[in-house]
């Protein structure tokens, strides 16, 4: 590779986002170079559910298998268990199917997968790489950018042999996590609650770890105490794997030894065992949104521009809904079909995204900490049995907006985009209502939600139409003989691919509402109306971001 104009699109950080921002962006046929400072192994899971949005992405991109066959014992138990310890008392628990059992809803042809970060790594690495313009420089650390109003060029180096080299692109990606230095570079501050937690993870292996007590098994094991709760117990591959978290609070935590830890763990079975520990990852849990997701021809996505507990697992799901929404935008760009508006309505739309899940995200952790426990939680007293069942009652009712929370992943609207025409009047209140359930989820195909999911008469999903170009569905009555005649010759004058699909199943029709929706690239709708635009041409090149 040269040291002139080597790609189109720098990605830095191979995480789950920018893999999928870049295997998005080489489907569509574009160069991307991946910087990674590690060398692609993960040795901590720091995510292990993939929501069912980011598994209706993995359905466009032919990923589905792989994931469910990524290596997660799929019969294993998704149960949910509140407990003072292994080897005492069970306060709750809330059943769950296995994902062997489990099914779609009806508003997805997806269901979310447990499949941890070691795990789905790997599938969207596979995905990447088999992009034949895409190329990730593993143990290559990025060390500065400098942008002019035609390129941005990044110095990196080699970290095996210390080399530095400049590599010059259009654009600049920065999924580089958390503490982004990029962010940082570029000036750009956050805002919301900042630090919320300090807290410990550890990887270890236990062979026959849930027979060491009486329990049920679980995927999740909460430890209560007096004071609400302090610890969890995760199955990493249901099997031999655990994750181990100590909860702190906002007050930093020591650097714990393994004996230290392994004395943590042996708290939470409520006796000694035999552990090996395989990592530990000291991390602060915040509630922080960028305020801005870009700077010129550099641009923000997943926990670099936003930072979330990971109580509703929404983290990780979030930064690759960023990624699809910027790879359209990047391509539409690059391919000169593009305005500047559409670039520009990236951290517009997905700004208040980030700010509603990590405001719901904050709720389910404050939730979970405030459990009201006393020193009578662990007791065989009648007293202790009180309490008990007080504790449990209130954090069945408290968390089963995190566990059930269909209307985060699938409802969310983008409501006030450059690129999107609102022609309806809208209901403050209703549009209210809408985003304070998190569990009830109400398919729509007004501008800016999500197309509704329904099955067609040859067993695709109506989600399958979309991905590529712009999409005009044409439903049951509407005259698609005058969509087909007028519309593509108005797209061709600015460039928009444009697909005309016309559906005749009267039931699709009337989920859909409208007799003519126009579908983005993400899968979001961008118009609808029961006629034809008078003036079809201003509005194509509305949301392209021409006007």
């Amino acid at each position: 590779m040269s040291n002139k104009t080597d790609t189109e699109i720098i990605i830095v950080g191979a995480g789950p986002v920018g893999l999928s921002l870049a295997g998005d962006l080489g489907r569509r046929g574009h160069r991307c170079l991946i910087i990674e400072k590690g060398d692609g192994s993960v040795f901590q899971a720091k995510m292990d559910m993939v929501g069912v949005r980011t598994m209706e992405f993995c359905r466009r991109w032919g990923l589905t298998e792989a994931v469910e066959r990524a290596g997660y014992n799929r019969e294993y138990p998704q149960d949910i268990v509140f407990l003072t310890s292994l080897r005492g008392y069970e306060i709750g628990r809330q059943p769950m199917p296995s994902m062997a059992e489990d099914h779609p809803m009806p508003e997805s042809p997806a269901k979310r997968e447990r499949c941890p970060q070691n795990f789905f790594d790997p599938v969207l690495q596979t995905f990447a790489r088999s992009q034949p313009t895409v190329e990730i420089l593993y143990n290559t650390e990025y060390l500065s950018l400098s942008q002019s109003d035609r390129e941005v060029k990044a110095r990196v180096k080699d970290i095996q042999s210390g080399r530095e080299r400049e590599i010059t692109a259009r654009y600049l990606v920065a999924c580089d996590g958390g503490n982004s230095a990029v962010r940082q570079e570029l000036g750009i501050e956050m805002h919301g609650k900042g630090i919320l937690t300090y807290t410990t993870n550890v990887i270890f292996e236990c062979p026959g770890f849930n027979a060491l007590h009486d329990k049920k098994p679980g995927y999740r094991y909460m430890f209560i105490g007096p004071n609400g709760a302090w610890g969890t117990i995760v199955a990493i591959d249901g099997r031999d794997k655990w994750r181990m978290s100590i909860i702190g609070d906002a007050t930093p935590q020591p650097r714990y030894s393994e004996n230290e830890l392994k004395a943590f763990a042996h708290k939470m079975l409520g006796g000694a065992f035999d552990l090996k520990i395989d990592s530990i990852l000291p991390w602060i849990r915040a509630e922080l949104v960028a305020d801005r997701y870009n700077v010129g021809r550099v641009f923000l996505c997943g926990d670099a521009c936003h930072r979330t507990s990971p109580t509703a697992g929404l983290g990780m799901n979030t930064g690759i809904a960023d990624a699809v929404d910027l790879a359209w935008k990047l391509s539409a760009t690059l391919l000169g079909w593009a305005g500047p508006a559409l670039l520009e309505s990236y951290g517009i739309e997905r700004i208040p995204i980030a700010e509603r899940f990590t405001r719901f995200s904050t709720g389910n952790l404050e939730t979970m900490l405030a459990a009201p426990g006393n020193s009578d939680l662990d007791q065989p007293t009648e007293a202790g049995r009180a309490t008990r069942k007080r504790v449990g009652k209130y954090l069945d009712a408290g968390l089963k907006r995190e566990w059930f929370s269909t209307n985060m992943h699938l409802g969310n609207r983008y409501l006030d985009s450059p690129v999107i025409a609102y022609d309806e009047v809208e209901d403050p209140s209703v549009l209210a209502a809408e985003y304070a359930e998190p569990s009830i989820y109400t398919p729509s195909s007004r501008p800016g939600a999500r197309a509704p999911h329904a099955w067609m008469r040859d067993g695709r999903s109506t989600l399958d139409l979309f991905g590529d170009g712009f999409v005009l569905l044409c439903f049951a009555d509407a005259d698609e003989q005058a969509a087909r005649q007028t519309l593509p010759p108005q797209a061709a004058a600015c460039r928009m691919p444009l697909r005309i699909e016309h559906l005749r199943e009267h039931e699709i029709a009337n989920l859909y509402d409208k007799r003519f929706v126009l579908v983005r690239p993400d899968g979001h709708v961008a118009w609808r109306g029961d006629s034809l635009p008078d003036n079809t041409a201003a509005l194509f090149r509305r949301v392209v971001g021409l006007s």
